[in-house]
């Protein structure tokens, strides 16, 4: 079976020479993290790129023989306006890369010293961060884009948007994809390996990692191992991830339905029979919806308000 190889690259730093080598490597796949083409966010999160830069190495790559190519924008950014994430999505739209994924920025400063450019004032809350992804969402969908699961979009070219037509869909710790395997193999600094029944993280440090390497030892750092409550909930999060749906050999646990019930009263998943789907409005609240199913979330904080925070 043919190997699909991809990789992902900064804007400011990847030339034609890198992917000209990776490409006769075997990489077909590029992704490119923009995140967003606003100077001023841009500033306050200290990562530079232009749209012209990235049309380049767009034009370049697919000038090479890249098929497939990803970028990678945020919403919630610090600094973020409506004006400036429309600006930034109609440049992307301009360069008609085959996905996108929009992912809701996640502020962890104490993991990411780079992230310290601004206050907390600055980052949009609430509703103000809910209509940025509205309007990126609507923006790209009346584009052409076909929204897969969550945080994705695709043309119907790409294989991506066939494999979520025939309920082939597969998610990972990379996000979604079209191949599916029981063995995710994580190299490098914090990197994740997933064998279907456990977990295992290595160093999230350069120092630990190389030192570990060095000493012929495994980088990993920690790890889990699934039991078979976690493997029943892995599937159903991964069904309603994937497919938009689950459904239950037996009854809907109690538990379950009573999470899903301010859900269903917002019409955004109903519950028939054993089956579990998720409605047209609640496409963008997939992640509530799977946190639902999370026991270890509630066991951690079976007080708070856990579905306000997932957006």
């Amino acid at each position: 079976q043919e190997i699909a190889c991809s990789f992902e690259g900064h804007p400011d730093n990847t030339t034609k020479a890198h992917l000209q080598v990776l490409h006769q490597l075997g990489f077909k796949r590029l992704s490119l993290g923009i995140q967003d083409f606003d100077s001023k966010v841009q500033l306050m999160i200290n990562r530079f790129q232009t749209p012209e830069q990235v049309a380049q190495i767009t034009k370049e790559a697919r000038e090479l023989g890249y098929d497939s190519i990803n970028f990678d924008l945020i919403y919630g950014l610090p600094g973020q306006t409506l004006k400036g994430l429309k600006q930034t999505i109609l440049e992307v739209i301009n360069m008609w890369p085959e996905r996108i994924a929009f992912y809701s920025y996640a502020h962890v400063p104490w993991l990411k010293p780079g992230q310290r450019h601004y206050s907390d004032k600055d980052i949009p809350q609430g509703n103000e961060k809910f209509a940025l992804y509205q309007v990126g969402r609507d923006l790209l969908l009346n584009a052409g884009y076909q929204e897969i699961g969550m945080d994705h979009f695709a043309l119907k070219k790409d294989s991506l948007f066939k494999a979520s037509e025939s309920h082939e869909l597969h998610r990972n710790f990379m996000g979604y994809t079209d191949q599916h395997t029981k063995i995710l193999i994580g190299l490098g600094v914090s990197s994740i390996s997933d064998c279907e029944t456990a977990f295992a993280q290595n160093s999230k440090t350069l120092e630990g990692y190389v030192d570990q390497i060095n000493n012929d030892t495994f980088a990993v750092e920690k790890g889990h191992l699934l039991t078979d409550k976690d493997l029943y909930i892995r599937q159903h999060i991964s069904n309603i991830m994937c497919k938009g749906f689950t459904y239950f050999n037996t009854e809907i646990p109690t538990l379950i339905v009573e999470r899903l019930m301010p859900l269903m009263a917002d019409n955004l998943v109903q519950l028939t029979g054993r089956e579990v789907s998720i409605t047209g409005t609640g496409k963008s609240f997939l992640r509530n919806v799977c946190m639902a199913f999370d026991e270890h979330l509630w066991e951690r904080q079976p007080q708070t308000n856990l579905f306000s925070n997932a957006v």
